[in-house]
């Protein structure tokens, strides 16, 4: 799937008072695509059972104005997020998406990109001296639907002739090929999460496979583009060192020559309200979400989580720090969680 392909759009009619909402409709439209209207309140998607419902709300796409004055904060990823977009129509079924999306994960596109992009400088303005970084992909995978919004363009554009900002996004996908001319000036970052043939097969479905993210990724490379690995996330599964170990040397391999790239390990993690969720909607899967394995810890955002203990955190890291290390000796790794 090069970009995403909705079954129903839902459309707030306050959306058609900017330009790229009465574009997405009418595009929307032209493809024969249904769009429904509605105000104040997005239209629930109901079926018989809640797996059908999660499965058909992953086929919607809302188009709406994003009315928040606040962006919320990134950690450890970026300073802030960037409300560009929300969901994901991909099926991962680990996704922490699912304790933020629950019963409803919509596509969602904002169209006041403008009022996005202009509160992004006042963070900036408010936070001089120092440099403030936007993450795009805290909540999504903006790549997919670039194709109906432009967004991502836009705000590579804009944050190159912001001084003082950052932007950054990761991606499963991989049609990147409308950002690879764009004059980013390497203020902005992007990183493809990746993950062993094992986990992909078993886990990501309807996403790219490794080798073509790793095509991709060369392409942004080669446009200037400063490039990272998301790693993401990572099981203490039988036999994972030779897994990822494999996976690293098929990185290496893809990468062109004297290309720095950086990297972000983030081992996998669950939430109470996650683990229902993918166990309602993905009723077959084998995503471990044991809590007898795991050890109990807060979040950022004020929600408890279940780990890997401190032993096998310290194995994970080891082995992905020297394995980088030996295959990447300019690589940076920003961060282990």
């Amino acid at each position: 799937m090069s970009y995403f392909v909705p079954q129903l759009v839902y459309v707030d009619k306050k959306a058609l008072e900017y330009r790229l909402g009465r574009e997405l409709r009418k595009r929307l439209e032209d493809r024969g695509i249904e769009v429904v209207l509605y105000e104040d309140r997005i239209p629930a998607v109901y079926r018989k059972t809640f797996r059908e419902g999660f499965l058909a709300a992953k086929k919607v796409m809302v188009v709406s104005v994003w009315r928040q004055r606040e962006f919320q904060t990134c950690r450890p990823s970026a300073h802030y997020q960037l409300p560009l977009v929300s969901g994901c129509p991909g099926h991962c079924e680990y996704c922490y998406l699912n304790t933020n999306l629950g019963r409803r994960p919509y596509v969602r596109v904002y169209v006041n990109v403008d009022d996005v992009l202009h509160r992004a400088r006042e963070y900036v303005r408010g936070r001089e001296p120092e440099k403030t970084v936007f993450e795009g992909a805290a909540t999504s995978d903006p790549i997919v639907v670039e194709y109906w919004t432009g967004s991502l363009r836009r705000a590579v554009e804009y944050f190159a002739a912001l001084e003082g900002a950052g932007f950054r996004f990761v991606t499963k996908f991989t049609n990147v090929d409308g950002l690879l001319a764009i004059d980013h000036r390497g203020k902005t970052e992007i990183r493809f999460s990746i993950n062993s043939p094992k986990i992909i097969t078993e886990y990501e479905k309807g996403v790219p496979r490794l080798k073509s993210r790793l095509e991709a990724a060369g392409k942004c490379a080669r446009a200037g583009y400063p490039l990272g690995f998301l790693i993401a996330p990572i099981f203490a599964f039988e036999g994972w060192r030779d897994q990822y170990g494999r996976m690293l040397r098929q990185v290496r391999e893809h990468m062109p020559e004297k290309i720095p790239v950086f990297f972000e390990l983030i081992t996998h993690r669950f939430t109470a309200r996650s683990k229902k969720i993918i166990r309602d909607a993905y009723p077959e899967s084998g995503v471990p979400l044991e809590e007898t394995d795991r050890s109990f810890k807060y979040g950022q955002f004020g929600y408890g989580k279940y780990v890997y203990p401190g032993e096998v955190m310290e194995e994970l890291k080891e082995f992905f720090v020297t394995e980088i290390k030996a295959l990447f000796p300019e690589a940076k790794i920003l961060y282990f969680v």
